[in-house]
């Protein structure tokens, strides 16, 4: 099967990441690994729900696209790469943020309206030679949720990788899991993850977390990258209290919406919308 995504574009380059969101449809049939390795592989997404996991900041999450628009016109005044992530003091709704960060790891979140935002664990992997080469997004599911997993990752691999190879993860010297990648968008290619209980806690335990992925250009020279678990626990443990005021606060927002909405539907008028 051959791969559908741009060979051209070089495997190191940093990605842009949009998770928790729905991914544009660039995608692609993948064949899936044997479902006995990948069960885990396959349970969440996370979309739809305070805990969902977004992703690093680009242009087009910079926020200012109404502030640098030119009146009347198709131009846009540009924003500036590179710059500081903004954070919680000065964030903008839609806007991705740094929280704290917790050795290795960085707390980043999406400023809302509601008071209390979601957030997610964020990496970026490099290969051996220092070159970044894709992003690693974690994330707890909200209680409640139907299904084994109890966290999910979101994993942006370059285009040049060879879908229907899938990647591997594995926790120190344990016995590696197989995942498929599920969509690519312009900007790279997306694998989502599942962790049952179990898996959490060798994640929390562990020191570091080996990916495999495959280039398309070359399927005999797998790629490893090293995630450390370094602050992994104390940073996981922060943003799921986050995500559950998260939740909280997007129940509330719900629960007002449909009591309003209720109220007038009783005197005949058209509710607002939320």
């Amino acid at each position: 099967m051959a791969n559908p995504c741009n060979p051209l574009l070089a495997p190191a380059v940093i990605l842009g990441l949009a998770l928790g969101t729905a991914l544009p449809a660039i995608a692609q049939e993948t064949a899936a690994p044997d479902a006995a390795t990948t069960e885990s592989g396959t349970n969440a997404t996370g979309e739809g729900t305070g805990s969902a996991a977004t992703g690093t900041e680009t242009a087009g999450d910079a926020g200012a696209q109404g502030e640098t628009a030119v009146p009347g016109t198709d131009l846009n005044l540009g924003v500036e790469v590179g710059g500081a992530m903004p954070t919680a003091e000065n964030a903008k709704p839609g806007q991705t943020y740094l929280v704290k960060s917790f050795d290795d790891w960085q707390q980043r979140c999406v400023r809302t309206e509601l008071g209390a935002d979601p957030c997610h664990l964020y990496q970026l992997l490099k290969d051996e030679n220092g070159n970044p080469v894709a992003e690693l997004s974690v994330f707890n599911m909200p209680e409640g949720s139907k299904g084994k997993a109890v966290a999910g990752a979101t994993l942006m691999a370059p285009l040049e990788t060879l879908l229907t190879a899938g990647l591997q993860l594995a926790v120190d010297s344990n016995k590696p899991l197989a995942y498929p990648f599920t969509v690519c968008t312009p900007v790279g290619c997306v694998a989502r993850l599942g962790f049952t209980a179990s898996e959490l806690a060798m994640l929390k335990k562990g020191n570091a977390a080996r990916i495999t992925i495959v280039p398309y250009v070359a399927p005999d020279q797998p790629v490893v990258l090293n995630a450390s678990l370094k602050g992994f626990t104390a940073g996981y443990d922060a943003m799921a209290a986050a995500n559950a005021e998260a939740d909280k606060a997007a129940a509330a927002a719900a629960a007002k919406a449909e009591g309003a909405a209720a109220e007038k539907a009783k005197t005949g008028e058209e509710a607002p919308a939320p």
